[in-house]
């Protein structure tokens, strides 16, 4: 109990020496928060992201089979959904039909697919949300899009998807078969790619050697390659952010590197009195190690607390663009709250401890020094 009660002084005291500096323990308390905010936000909204692309990829096909033509993704025959249709563990395969078409109207792409297990009616099509905004359209209107051989086609708007679809969705456009095969000049018997359904999921390496094996112009793309290259790429950003916040880094360390080449004149002379008066070496250095940990612990909670509201209450309006990527559609979702706990660790390492720990070479030197010298 008396260990708990001195530390209760020391905190008390160290609360009114930190008030009567008040002004410049609040200018670095904002500098300080500053850089907790950023940080905490790129990594946090990165994460975020991440963990609403691995979600959706959840519902990807198993396997993805595209045919290489020098090198490049060409068309598939529909003859090849025999000999894959005979491999063994493959429970369901089918050709899909997408694509991508270049709306010059709004200087945007859209995404062009055939859907799989619904029907829609010739000369109709569903689109996302985000086309609708850019296209001032809604259910029944009429757009038009300019398709092979600089032929015009007329769609009527079937449906706008809802919101919640959005980061599917926003730039998606829903048509028949006929219609798109049409649009893009796609014969019958070619598909953009198939895709397999594997009935055991740990086979699905096996199976996809036996894919080779069977068609050897082909290349097969797994669901688990699709979310390490999602993963690669949001951590790629992230990286690109943090270089661009190599200045608010910069500036903690100045910072850090400041409080420890030395005290001001008033701390020193406030050590000196603290001496003279009887307080010990260790008493000296564990108030301003409350001190130095109070400040950061502060600006820690607060810059996280203020990132947390940027990324989910906001959508992380300050950094989405950098982050999203540079599509001129931006899909409108909310995130999901998701925090990584190793990179809670990491941020609370890396700014709490450097600034803390910064505080006790230049005050242990004060405080082995002798009373009178320290506060001439």
């Amino acid at each position: 109990m008396h260990w708990f009660a001195k530390q209760r002084y020391l905190i008390d005291y160290t609360v009114a020496a930190m008030l009567r500096r008040r002004a410049k323990n609040v200018g670095l308390l904002a500098v300080y928060t500053t850089i907790v905010f950023l940080l905490a936000s790129v990594m946090l909204y990165s994460n975020a992201l991440k963990q609403e692309a691995s979600v959706l990829l959840k519902e990807a096909p198993e396997l993805v089979v595209q045919r290489m033509v020098a090198g490049r993704h060409d068309l598939i025959p529909a003859d090849y959904l025999e000999p894959l249709r005979g491999i063994r563990g493959v429970r369901r395969l089918e050709g899909r039909l997408w694509g991508y078409f270049y709306d010059s109207t709004v200087n945007a792409n859209y995404t062009f697919m055939v859907p799989p297990e619904r029907d829609i009616d010739p000369g109709s099509i569903v689109i996302g949300d985000a086309i609708a905004r850019a296209r001032g359209s809604e259910t029944g209107d009429v757009l038009a899009f300019r398709g092979a051989g600089e032929t015009l086609y007329p769609f009527r708007v079937a449906e706008v998807l809802p919101h919640e679809s959005a980061i599917v969705a926003a730039d998606l456009v829903l048509l028949s078969e006929a219609d798109f095969r049409g649009f893009f000049g796609i014969p019958p018997g070619k598909f953009t790619d198939i895709t397999l359904t594997v009935a055991n999921p740990k086979e699905v390496r096996t199976v996809a050697e036996k894919v080779v094996s069977a068609l050897p112009d082909t290349r097969p793309i797994l669901r688990e390659e699709m979310q390490r290259t999602y993963a690669s790429l949001f951590d790629w950003r992230e990286g690109m952010v943090l270089v661009l916040l190599a200045g608010a880094l910069l500036a903690f360390a100045i910072l850090a590197w400041e409080k420890a080449s030395g005290l001001s004149a008033d701390e020193r002379r406030e050590i000196g009195i603290l001496k003279a008066v009887g307080w010990g070496t260790g008493d000296v250095l564990k108030m301003k190690l409350w001190e130095g940990g109070l400040l950061s612990m502060l600006a820690f909670l607060l810059g996280f607390t203020l990132a947390y509201w940027h990324v989910f209450g906001t959508s992380a309006a300050l950094l989405a663009p950098a982050l999203k990527g540079w599509a001129v559609l931006y899909p409108n979702f909310e995130l999901t709250p998701a925090v990584d706990g190793l990179q809670l660790t990491s941020l609370f390492v890396i700014t709490v401890f450097p600034y803390t720990a910064s505080t006790l070479v230049p005050v242990w030197r004060a405080a082995v020094t002798h009373p009178d010298v320290v506060m001439r």
